[in-house]
């Protein structure tokens, strides 16, 4: 059967995995980790202060066709401030290697409402073991040189970049509910952002993360999800995602230890399957990304000083392949298994509702008894060291099957700007500093 336009483009937008409540339990692992790292802050370090998923170009259109001889300005928030700054850039999905001509890095201009505006005081070239050229090669990151910015906790920072010679397919993350700008020629130096002429709804190419040197961190918490995590049904631009108001919180917490908060979240990720498998019968995208067991070398465990990982996923895999909770469970445990053998608190969160989520076959009762059977394992099994009982914070107590109607965006399936407040409310501040 053939699946409609509707479908795929709902296919896109719509994958999820993270809804809330609070901590079911704390094993004791996570507390003795809790207790041995909690205070380690008074050592200066290099923390993720923020990163995004990355994957392959689609075969076509802006991604595939990659930059020519034009700059990028990227937007994006760090968690946590410090007093040095690093840029990491990848071309792990290249085909050549790709070459950078000038890059720059400032804070966002807060006097003006231009999100492409840059506080020329705060300007910085970005060197390469000296230099202010470089080559990402290819299947490879680059990490920038350490640059002398002060940072505070969740201040906007612009990222310019040229790229002079054609980039090739670009490594993306496609949906960043963040406007990015693209324009012509050198412009990493321009104040303003009117050069740039391209406004992008979208897209952070190449670019990895951003690392901070502090003492007031000394770990980062990552974010392993899919749409949810992404923020899809909260306000563009605005960093409403339940990862950034978390972050929010633990900065407001004003005690050394805080954490770093990173975000790979990506729209229709799944446990099971890649983004490319078939979704409902319908051909899938590239940037719904690997497998999430896939995703753990590059994503997770590549990030500077990860610590904690929460990991909310399996919403895709019942809507869009009707995957069993056995699947789903498996997975999760895999994951969870990786992550302890390598020292990192794992954390897992129940599947949140989504019944009146109207793309077709998407939900059914033998889905959502699925659903049940994977909230209740979590629950119960204490394999992870913590839960996060997202369904229970975000369900409609006379309806649990479907979304309250004060946190559901509009589509029965993500949030809206007070779920994501109410999902970040519900995590314990112990469990992820």
């Amino acid at each position: 059967m053939r699946i409609s336009s509707t479908v795929r483009s709902a296919a896109l937008a719509a994958a999820v995995s993270l809804a809330g409540s609070a901590l079911v339990f704390t094993g004791s692992e996570a507390q003795s980790t809790s207790a041995s790292s909690g205070h380690q802050g008074s050592k200066t370090t290099w923390v993720g202060s923020w990163s995004a998923g990355i994957t392959k170009p689609e075969t076509a259109g802006f991604s595939a066709t990659g930059l020519t001889d034009q700059s990028a300005r990227y937007v994006v928030r760090p968690s946590v401030g410090g007093d040095k700054v690093r840029i990491r850039f990848t071309n792990i999905y290249g085909d050549r290697p790709v070459q950078i001509g000038a890059a720059t890095v400032a804070r966002a201009n807060a006097a003006t409402p231009a999100m492409s505006d840059l506080d020329p005081a705060t300007k910085r070239t970005l060197t390469f073991g000296g230099k202010t050229t470089a080559s990402i090669n290819k299947g490879a990151e680059l990490l920038s040189d350490p640059v002398n910015l002060r940072i505070p906790d969740l201040a906007t920072l612009v990222i310019s970049v040229y790229y002079p010679t054609a980039t090739g397919p670009t490594t993306w993350h496609a949906q960043t509910f963040q406007e990015n700008y693209y324009g012509p020629g050198n412009l990493t130096n321009e104040t303003g952002g009117t050069a740039y002429t391209t406004t992008r709804a979208c897209c952070w190419t190449f670019l990895a993360g951003v690392d901070v040197q502090t003492d007031e961190a000394d770990g980062a918490v990552v974010v392993l999800g899919d749409s949810i995590a992404e923020g899809v049904g909260s306000t563009a631009n605005a960093n409403n995602r339940w990862s950034d108001q978390l972050a929010e919180r633990l900065a407001a917490d004003h005690r050394r230890g805080n954490a770093g908060v990173l975000n790979v979240g990506l729209s229709g990720n799944r446990l099971t399957r890649d983004g490319t498998d078939p979704i409902l019968g319908t051909p899938g995208f590239e940037q719904l990304g690997l497998n999430a067991l896939a995703r753990l070398n590059e994503d997770v465990l590549a990030q500077t000083r990860p610590k904690t990982v929460i990991t909310h996923l399996g919403i895709n895999d019942l809507w869009m392949d009707g995957v069993s909770s056995e699947q789903i469970i498996a997975s999760l445990q895999q994951i969870n298994a990786q992550l302890k053998e390598r020292g990192i608190r794992s954390l897992g969160a129940t599947i949140t509702p989504y019944e009146g989520f109207t793309t077709p076959g998407g939900w059914t009762a033998e889905k959502e008894a699925n659903r049940q059977a994977v909230n209740s394992w979590l629950r119960n099994s204490h394999t992870f060291d913590g839960v996060i009982d997202f369904d229970k914070v975000v369900r409609d107590p006379a309806a649990p099957t479907k979304l309250n109607a004060a946190f559901d965006s509009g589509d029965h399936i993500h949030m809206n700007d007070a779920g994501y407040q109410a999902m970040a409310n519900s995590i314990p501040l112990q469990l992820v500093r």
